[in-house]
């Protein structure tokens, strides 16, 4: 197949479309100048950012929406700066592309010393080699478009992030001949397919009760359709991991919480713990999800299906698709279960009224936030308590859940709204940060202002890195404690409030869901040792084991 009209650079862009990414978040440089000028005259808006791992950040949160992200940086100094986000988004499956100029073919003889240039010229390929599914060096005109194909396929398919590094004398080459790989060509062996659900239909058949644990790669893979079809249809409870909290709407009547180990409700616990069958759909077996190994999950009386792996007790099965081998558990041959007394495992919510004067605590903010939440909202909670208590949240319908659980990187939460609101416009983000992770990467909030989104970012100040004082205290978790209601007379528009009580909080918050301009920010002031219910309990089981 011929396509003489595209020059490389265009046929990049052209396949990033085809792919859904209306959004290149990224930083210029003179290495990629000519590429940021193709962006600028094409359908695909530039989203330029303060930082560029910020970049890869907002284009990972972009890509869990949308389906695949995309972030374009200069060689060296822009490249190498990302690489912590994009090893975030390798651990925690998220198709992200980074296109990274570089310095030209012609121009890399031996020995020269070209700025931003490291060991040698090949010195951040080899890097992204190590936190990518592929990488390609358009080097020749001939394999270009093939190159190029060849790794978004894989970041398609694989749902982890691909490297393409585009010399800056290689964009406006015209590509020659090339064959596009299909992304629809990847089936399951049927005979192996059949194998594998007939072990793990007449396993979930003989056991008495048993419980779906979903999570994060339903999500990459939007099949979480396909896990709410099993969960009606055969009348399995489910609970998720914290990475695939709102996998499913959470009102739902089988939905029954977070199960992380000691992180978890002691009914949540047991529940699990004490089946005969965990039917493990798309979880990741983290220390973070397993509640730092507080979780008690025997390989016997579990059957496990990820987009990697499928494992029904101790039996592997290979060449097959995890979206199959779903459906296939559908099958009339799994029999549906009857009533289920659940009422014991359920959580009550604690009737709460507001005290107008009573200082915040965690618990009763977050108690109090939850009668705030609207539908079409995304909570996106950064690293540390703000993650472990937004756990307990009980999402109302269409709202999306993004948190860097796995990875647990300090300052995506800021950035990553940008890529959210950017990939979800109907959906405006709530995000929840520590001042910690606020002074990381806050100054993205201007970022907001320039493409015009609003967010809602809840400041949790309890005076330093709150997550760590459970374990060890020092003078190291203290942080500068920032006047952060100044920000708007920084940034030149925007809302913020400094709250201390209960009635200060509602005010606040029902002042920035009235505000739908520009960003609302809300500092609630906390006490230096005050912890969320999750992390105390958290922190109880894991001391125990050390």
């Amino acid at each position: 197949m011929q396509n003489e009209q595209s020059t490389i650079g265009e046929y990049l862009l052209k396949k990033l479309q085809d792919y859904g990414v209306d959004h290149i978040f990224g930083i210029p440089g003179d290495y990629v100048v000519q590429f940021f000028d193709l962006i600028e005259k094409g359908p695909i808006q530039h989203i330029g950012t303060t930082r560029e791992d910020t970049a890869g950040f907002a284009a990972d949160a972009y890509a869990r929406i949308k389906g695949m992200g995309a972030a374009c940086v200069t060689y060296g100094v822009g490249g190498l700066s990302m690489i912590n986000a994009v090893t975030a988004a390798y651990a925690e499956k998220s198709p992200l592309v980074v296109i990274s100029g570089s310095p030209g073919i012609k121009e890399r003889r031996e020995g020269a010393l070209l700025h931003h240039k490291g060991r040698d010229f090949y010195t951040q390929q080899r890097i992204y080699d190590e936190i990518t599914v592929a990488s390609a060096l358009l080097d020749e005109p001939f394999t270009a478009f093939n190159e190029i194909d060849r790794v978004l396929d894989a970041v398609y398919r694989q749902k982890r992030p691909g490297y393409i590094e585009l010399p800056r004398d290689m964009v406006s080459i015209q590509g020659q001949i090339y064959q596009r790989p299909s992304t629809d060509g990847h089936h399951s062996d049927p005979e192996i397919l059949n194998a594998a659900l007939a072990n793990a239909i007449g396993f979930i058949n003989q056991s008495e009760n048993p419980i779906i644990l979903a999570g994060a790669d339903l999500h990459r893979f939007d099949y979480q359709n396909k896990l709410l079809r099993l969960t009606e249809e055969k009348q399995i409870p489910v609970v998720t991991t914290l990475l695939g909290k709102s996998v499913i709407p959470e009102a739902h009547p089988l939905y029954l919480g977070i199960y992380g180990g000691g992180m978890s409700r002691d009914e949540v616990s047991m529940l699990v713990e004490t089946s005969d069958c965990v039917i493990i759909l798309g979880a990741f077996m983290t220390d973070v999800n397993l509640g730092i190994y507080t979780a008690k999950l025997e390989r016997s009386r579990c059957l496990y299906a990820t987009s990697d792996r499928i494992a029904v007790g101790y039996s592997t099965y290979e060449d097959i698709t995890f979206g199959d081998f779903i459906d296939g558990l559908r099958s009339p041959k799994l029999q549906a279960r009857g009533d289920i007394d659940l009422e014991w495992v359920m959580e009550v919510p604690e009737p709460f009224k507001i005290a107008p004067d009573q200082p915040l605590t965690m618990h009763r903010l977050f108690q109090q936030l939850n009668l705030l939440l609207r539908e079409n909202m995304t909570i996106i909670p950064d690293v540390g308590d703000s993650l472990w208590a937004a756990a307990d949240l009980r999402l109302p319908e269409r709202t999306e859940f993004i948190s860097l659980a796995y990875y647990t990187s300090m300052g995506f939460a800021i950035p990553a709204a940008i890529g959210a609101q950017l990939g979800k416009p109907t959906s405006r983000p709530l995000v929840v940060v520590g001042d910690g992770a606020f002074q990381m990467t806050g100054t993205e909030l201007s970022t907001t202002i320039r493409y015009g989104l609003n967010p809602i970012v809840l400041i949790l100040n309890n005076q330093g890195y709150g997550t760590v004082r459970p374990f060890i205290e020092g003078s190291f978790n203290d942080i500068e404690n920032w006047d952060y209601t100044r920000v708007p007379e920084l940034f030149g528009t925007g809302r913020a409030f400094a709250v201390r009580t209960e009635g200060e909080f509602d005010t606040a918050m029902n002042a920035a869901l009235a505000e739908t301009q520009h960003f609302v920010l809300i500092e609630a002031a906390l006490g230096k040792s005050d912890m969320s219910p999750a992390l105390i309990r958290l922190a109880e089981q894991v001391s125990k084991q050390l």
